[in-house]
């Protein structure tokens, strides 16, 4: 009997790719075409065939426990990764570093909008000043709760591990944590976890936004905080200093990945328990630093890092691949 197949891909769109998906009954996933033009991968009609691979399936929590979430890499008609296709790339990185263990786990926060205002703003004017909203309890202080709760059983019931779920400091901001993974799997799974929330909303007639400042003013941003370790650092607090200490040294010399997502300058201005992106400081405990190392990783002796840079917007791919070369000496391997 054949079954409902979600094919998911990321976009071509600019300066921050979306996901698309469109549905195929089929007993199995294979390659799927699509119109490269339709979706901003290209402006040439005349070669405009591009491929869907899929790479990861999950069950679909919206049908049947038969049908799936296919996960897709786009392929131009060429034969080579579409431009927005950064999965290829994390997996040559991976697969050097597999004896280092690589663990990631990613810290989602997002925006719910209602109309043109975040959910639970008055019309045309501003709430009470953030602060009470942080894990906030009632119907005064918590808002998008309902979203949350489904978003959450979706995942699970898809086969996605989260670690967690809170409501956030600025009032309509939600948060959800994946579980550590290893990075192909880690980046996988969060943009799956995208889908479902961008789905799931439109059962609620909210919009979910990733804009690292969706709000001007004082308010906090949104960020995708991404916790990163490898065998070695979850057994010595002095490895994960050296790997916030390669990731200053990278910053000395590079300047600010500017693959932590489109308009991070107006989220990393120092404020708001941020780190201006125009420096770069790591510390135990310290969030407003641009790598925190949490304090119980000093007292186990090993632990994680946990990088507080990447926007709410940004592609885990480019994120994972980052850090695993600024941290790792991938090119001696």
């Amino acid at each position: 009997m054949k079954r409902a197949l979600e094919y998911i891909w990321i976009d071509g769109s600019s300066p921050t790719p979306k996901l698309r998906s469109k549905t195929r009954m089929a007993f199995e996933p294979l390659k799927w075409g699509f119109d490269g033009t339709s979706d901003g991968q290209t402006n040439d009609g005349k070669n405009s065939d591009y491929t869907i691979h899929p790479v990861r399936s999950v069950i679909d929590p919206f049908r049947g426990p038969n049908d799936l979430l296919v996960l897709c890499e786009v392929i131009g008609p060429d034969g080579k990764p579409g431009r927005t296709n950064h999965r290829a790339e994390l997996a040559k990185v991976s697969k050097s570093c597999e004896e280092d263990h690589c663990l990631f786990g990613f810290e989602q926060e997002y925006t719910l909008f209602r109309g043109r205002d975040p959910l639970g703003w008055p019309t045309n004017g501003y709430p009470a000043p953030q602060g009470p909203f942080y894990c906030g309890i009632g119907s005064d202080e918590a808002f998008g709760r309902p979203l949350v709760e489904a978003h959450r059983i979706a995942c699970l019931r898809a086969g996605i591990d989260l670690y967690g779920t809170n409501l956030e400091v600025m009032p309509g901001q939600c948060e959800y944590q994946t579980a550590p993974m290893s990075p192909l799997e880690a980046c996988d799974m969060l943009w799956l976890s995208r889908y479902i929330l961008f789905r799931m909303s439109e059962y609620f007639g909210w919009t979910v936004r990733l804009h690292p400042k969706p709000i001007n003013g004082d308010w906090n941003g949104a960020g995708l905080h991404t916790n990163f370790s490898t065998k070695e650092m979850r057994n010595s607090f002095i490895s994960c200093e050296f790997a916030a200490t390669s990731l200053r040294e990278v910053f000395k010399t590079d300047g600010f990945p500017k693959v932590y997502g489109h308009g991070y300058e107006e989220r990393l201005t120092g404020h708001h328990e941020t780190c201006s992106h125009k420096e770069f400081r790591f510390g135990v405990a310290d969030r407003t630093a641009s790598v925190r190392i949490p304090h119980s990783v000093k007292m186990n002796n090993g632990g994680y890092i946990e990088d507080r840079r990447p926007c709410a917007n940004a592609d885990p791919y480019q994120v994972a691949a980052y850090i695993m070369y600024a941290t790792i000496p991938v090119s001696e391997r």
